[in-house]
């Protein structure tokens, strides 16, 4: 297949602080268009329902990539595919937001779509019927090397691993980031994607990654364990640093076979928690290249986290200067 083109973007941009001579934080994943459908009472089957329905800039790793230049410190990078129909919009949007682009260009599919059904209850659950489009057509074409230079921390989207060219492309970044000496952090990113692949499959295919960054749901998958604290601590025996999300019960932090830290939530009404495991994992992964120890920075990610359910769509908002609010 084709890559087609590549268009990189500088991001200055008007989000967070990046430090000059830092090592960059590169994220590879997933770029796609969120039509968000919030619905205050119940669907109805075969007749309408009413919905404030928004179209947004959104994907796991576009995401995480924003929330993490959101929340200041070394330059952020992202590596996506989109189609040719919305590519122009998509990198206007990252750069805004203080990310540093390289989208390769599909000549053959349209960026991914996926709608966003949020439920108006109290939780504010959302609901996602997605069309990988352009973000799971990620080839090992696309990566080289080269593009881990100057970068201090690799973070792959899990999305890759629902597309075999994805899966070969998650194959050739560890390898490459493992001969440099560069930490791999890795978010699996869909429950429902990941039942289908299989937790043996992915345990293998995740092989040399440093942080796993499970949800919840993610993490009970992966181990068969009900409690959070067991399915995390088991799952710290095979990756090193293990940051597992629970929304609003906070976070826990696995090293070794043990918890060794449970981090609270911030207390929030939520209105859209659309993206809000992005805005943990951007966060987060900020502040550890950041220099922060991963407490600290599951500190950050839970704040980020807050934020993003107070708020419609998985991006932060735009702000001069700053780092993730307190």
């Amino acid at each position: 297949m084709s890559t087609g083109r590549a268009t990189a973007a500088g991001g200055d941009g008007d989000a967070g602080t990046s430090r000059a001579g830092a090592g960059a934080l590169l994220v590879v994943g997933d770029v796609v268009t969120d039509v968000v459908a919030r619905h205050p009472g119940p669907l109805a089957p075969g007749t309408d329902a009413v919905a404030a329905i928004r179209l947004l800039p959104g994907g796991a790793g576009a995401n995480v990539a924003c929330w993490a230049a959101y929340r200041g410190g070394p330059e952020v990078r992202l590596l996506g595919r989109v189609g040719a129909d919305t590519a122009a919009w998509h990198e206007r949007e990252l750069t805004a937001s203080g990310v540093r682009t390289r989208l390769v260009v599909d000549p053959e599919a349209p960026t991914g779509t996926v709608v966003c059904l949020v439920d108006g209850a109290a939780g504010a659950e959302r609901t996602f019927l997605t069309d990988s489009g352009a973000s799971l057509r990620l080839e090992p074409a696309d990566w080289s090397p080269a593009l881990l230079d100057g970068v201090a921390r690799l973070h792959l989207s899990g999305y890759l691993l629902f597309s075999e060219t994805g899966r070969a492309l998650v194959t050739a970044a560890v390898v490459s980031a493992r001969a440099r000496g560069v930490p791999v952090s890795l978010d699996p990113a869909s429950a429902g994607f990941l039942a289908t692949l299989g937790a043996e499959r992915f345990l293998a295919l995740t092989e040399g990654v440093d942080v796993l960054l499970p949800s919840r749901a993610e993490a009970r998958l992966l181990t068969g364990a009900d409690d959070p604290a067991d399915a995390a601590a088991t799952l710290s025996r095979r990756f090193p640093l293990v940051v597992a999300k629970g929304g609003r019960d906070g976070a826990l932090v696995a090293r070794s076979g043990a918890v060794c830290a449970r981090v609270p939530a911030r207390p929030v009404v939520p209105l859209d928690t659309t993206g809000a495991g992005d805005a943990f994992t951007g966060a987060f992964l900020a502040a550890l290249a950041d220099g922060a120890g991963p407490e600290t920075a599951a500190a950050d990610g839970c704040r980020a986290g807050a934020l993003a359910v107070a708020r419609v769509g998985g991006r932060p908002p735009r702000r001069a200067r700053g780092a993730v609010p307190s």
